[in-house]
């Protein structure tokens, strides 16, 4: 199942507020002033809505914010990447958030071996199907970030969750991806997306995420673009 969150209707009435009030500003000055702008609501609307437990990924999402019309720029370029990562693979959760974008990789699209590391035949050939977006889009840093749900020892699922995650980035690597474009980090525990207290719910638990966001390049590219 591929989903695709989009908040926009707080968004929308404040921005076309703000837009409403730029009064004689040209249109670089009106871009930077939405962009801030945009940028604040749009972090206020995440955090009442998502609450603290899914700071991981977003948090890295929003943090790489750049605003402005240069963010403007680097929105649609992530708009058509998240369309083509939810084609390319259903089973994953694709959410565009800000400038960025999240993917959560649940058990059904990458999966590992029973308390293990090691990536399964069917997680390859669907991070397999990720590699062309990933290449298209070379300017991108993709954050890697693994999850277990609580049973077990929690040191125990920090070290699984870690090792998961650089399976995952040593596979992409392998693949052709840039190692200069990965970062990997385990969380165990911690971040549930469900309830631990039912299977189903741990199962959900048990994921893979990735936080996309541009590098130094694209925001370059961006900018010259934007102005």
């Amino acid at each position: 199942m591929k989903t695709i969150y989009t908040r926009i209707s707080v968004f929308s009435i404040a921005l076309a507020l703000l837009v409403s009030s730029c009064g004689t500003m040209n249109n670089t000055q009106k871009g930077a002033g939405i962009g801030a702008a945009a940028g604040a609501i749009l972090g206020g609307v995440l955090g009442n809505n998502i609450g603290s437990k899914d700071n991981a990924a977003l948090g890295a999402v929003l943090g790489a914010a750049v605003g402005g019309v240069t963010g403007g720029v680097i929105g649609k370029k992530m708009d058509k990447q998240a369309v083509q990562i939810s084609e390319q693979l259903p089973g994953a959760t694709v959410q565009r958030v800000g400038e960025g974008i999240r993917v959560i990789l649940g058990e059904n699209a990458v999966k590992f071996d029973l308390n293990k590391s090691t990536l399964t035949a069917q997680a390859k050939t669907n991070l397999d199907n990720l590699v062309p977006v990933f290449q298209e889009y070379a300017d991108t840093n993709i954050q890697i970030n693994g999850y277990t749900d609580s049973t077990g020892a929690a040191d125990y699922n920090l070290k699984l969750s870690e090792a998961r995650a650089k399976s995952v980035a040593d596979y992409l690597k392998a693949k052709g991806i840039s190692a200069d474009r990965l970062t990997t980090k385990g969380f165990g525990i911690a971040d549930p997306i469900a309830d631990n207290t039912t299977e189903q719910g741990r199962a959900e638990n048990r994921r893979v995420e990735f936080a996309i966001t541009a590098n130094e390049k694209m925001i370059e590219e961006a900018g010259e673009q934007a102005q």
